[in-house]
């Protein structure tokens, strides 16, 4: 199999179908070969070929050309290991801003604690109750006309039956061509019918992450606006925080793209050969949920359940359950 056909998998990793060509081209190109020869044989431009030059360079996989020849193509070993490291550099970047970011809403939230009023010269406006705070929620969410943007966590009131909070209707904003994204906290999918309504909210067009240990919950508006709802929603005496002040919208919104980044996609599914229930299956099993707790969720033996598990396996070509989740996410079995 050539490096190219797994374009899905190198995507992840930052590199294309065009750089992984060239790449491959490079390792096997012979000395003296122009650059014009070589864009000529990949049927690529003369620009297009520029920058995947580029591209290879910046991720580690070439060294600079000597005078105007080809670059210098880095063993495979040796460029994915350079690949490897330059992502987890990366993610401990994130994971470091990710820190600082939630310190801010830690803040916000010790501001609620205290029973200080939240001063509004700073953009910040407090709802109390729940009657309050869900009217806001459901005045906010129409009036979005680009993006809904959505961290979700439990624990939550009896009325929230698909994970999201109750007041708000997912699949509306999507009809009217408004994007709405989503992190769910795995924790959420231990509640019964969890899966299921997550799944078919993907199928409404809704784009849906599993995510561990989320800081806090959100809803933000067209990243104008973000409301921070109440830690415990099933609490009649609640209150959230709405946020448009552009010094701590500007800590949220990367907050939620450093979440979302990190967030495993679950939900729609685009293969036919993978069922609704293989589907539900597949996204508890990413939760983390033993075969006993997944059987009583679909209300199925233990036995069929492990079945379907290893079916699953036998077709993602995996050898543990955690590269049957990876595999089911990069070929798009769970979402978009």
């Amino acid at each position: 199999m050539k490096w190219a056909d797994l374009d899905a998998q190198w995507q992840v990793l930052g590199l294309g179908a065009d750089e992984l060509r060239v790449y491959e081209a490079l390792l096997s190109t012979p000395a003296g070969t122009t650059r014009a020869a070589l864009a000529q044989r990949l049927a690529l431009s003369t620009r297009q070929l520029r920058n995947a030059f580029e591209r290879l360079d910046d991720r580690g996989f070439t060294r600079p050309a000597r005078g105007s020849g080809l670059p210098v193509p880095d063993a495979p070993a040796t460029a994915l290991r350079n690949l490897i490291h330059l992502h987890q550099a990366e993610l401990l970047r994130r994971e470091a801003e990710l820190e600082e970011l939630t310190g801010s809403v830690d803040r916000i939230a010790a501001q609620l604690v205290s029973g200080a009023p939240a001063p509004r010269t700073i953009g910040i406006e407090t709802l109390r109750g729940r009657a309050e705070i869900a009217e806001r929620v459901t005045s906010l969410v129409v009036s979005a006309t680009e993006e809904v943007a959505l961290l979700d966590r439990p624990p939550y009131a009896a009325s929230e039956p698909d994970g999201m909070p109750a007041p708000i209707n997912m699949a509306e904003p999507v009809r009217r061509g408004v994007r709405v994204r989503a992190v769910v906290d795995r924790e959420g999918l231990r509640f019964q019918g969890r899966a299921r309504g997550l799944n078919e909210l993907a199928a409404q067009g809704v784009q849906i992450r599993l995510g561990v240990d989320l800081p806090t919950k959100l809803i933000m508006i067209d990243r104008r606006m973000t409301l921070l709802p109440p830690t415990d929603a099933a609490d009649p005496t609640a209150t959230a925080l709405v946020v448009s002040d552009s010094l701590l919208s500007n800590a949220l919104v990367p907050l939620f793209e450093a979440v979302w980044e990190r967030a495993v996609p679950i939900g729609s599914v685009t293969n036919g050969q993978v069922t609704d229930e293989d589907r539900e299956l597949l996204t508890m099993l990413s939760s983390g949920l033993k075969d006993q707790a997944i059987a009583r969720r679909l209300e199925i033996h233990v036995h069929t359940v492990r079945r379907r598990i290893s079916r699953l396996m036998r077709e993602l070509k995996a050898e543990t359950r955690f590269q049957a989740g990876v595999q089911a996410a990069m070929r798009g079995w769970l979402t978009r």
